[in-house]
């Protein structure tokens, strides 16, 4: 990458699998970006670009590049090691971390002072805790998972029902439209989104689901792979 590739990203603005950092501050901080790339859909962090697009360059880059590493290996479970480029721009340096989507999802972030681990996720140019649901899907995009099997019943026809009238839906408002518990209707909605039925779509603070064929500008939907095992 050279620094006219720099300019270009720069000029594109932070956004779903762009963010900026001025430097590296803590490993914390900057785990919680690796992680929510690499449970997405990858991306790149440019350290030593301001927030408002100013190329500022880092002073230490050996320092620098020591505390991201640090982060991927120590502070993410499974660990996460970026891909790194240095471009020199005067007399200081622009590192490039990219990180691709991971195959060992869902990534967590390990920190000693919380008894559970955070998983988070990218939503639009921001990084977000991970929903119960968002993680479970997650799970299941690990190609070690079981063959998916489900039936198509009562409830599952009256979602579809319900998406063709009002286009999305969340867990509470299926629960509440089906008459069972969210932890029931949490289940229904992730197996059919596993299945490439339906999709999800995360916001900072809800998720909502979609039938996989409407697309919401805005809002991108965690990316999932139809299963090919016939269903039961």
């Amino acid at each position: 990458m050279t620094i006219h590739d720099i300019k270009n990203l720069v000029e594109e603005g932070e956004g779903f699998e762009l963010e900026f950092k001025r430097k590296v501050s803590t490993p914390e901080k900057i785990a919680r970006t690796l992680i929510a790339f690499a449970n997405t859909r990858g991306g790149i962090m440019l350290f030593g670009v301001d927030d408002d697009g100013s190329i500022v360059g880092v002073v230490s880059e050996k320092e620098e590049l020591d505390l991201i590493y640090h982060a991927g290996e120590f502070f993410c479970d499974p660990p996460i090691v970026p891909d790194i480029e240095i471009v020199a721009y005067k007399q200081r340096d622009v590192i490039i971390a990219s990180v691709s989507e991971s195959d060992d999802k869902p990534h967590a972030l390990v920190n000693d002072d919380t008894e559970e681990a955070k998983i988070f996720i990218r939503v639009n140019d921001k990084t977000v805790p991970a929903s119960k649901e968002v993680i479970k899907v997650l799970r299941d995009e690990r190609k070690d998972r079981p063959p998916l099997t489900f039936a198509i019943g009562e409830n599952e026809r009256r979602l579809f029902e319900y998406l063709e009238k009002n286009e999305r839906v969340t867990v509470l408002e299926y629960s509440a439209a089906i008459n069972v518990s969210r932890r029931r209707a949490s289940r229904i909605l992730t197996t059919l989104v596993r299945a490439g039925v339906i999709r999800i779509h995360s916001i900072e603070k809800s998720d909502y689901f979609t039938l996989a064929s409407v697309e919401i500008p805005h809002t991108p939907s965690i990316r999932q792979h139809p299963q090919k095992h016939p269903h039961k």
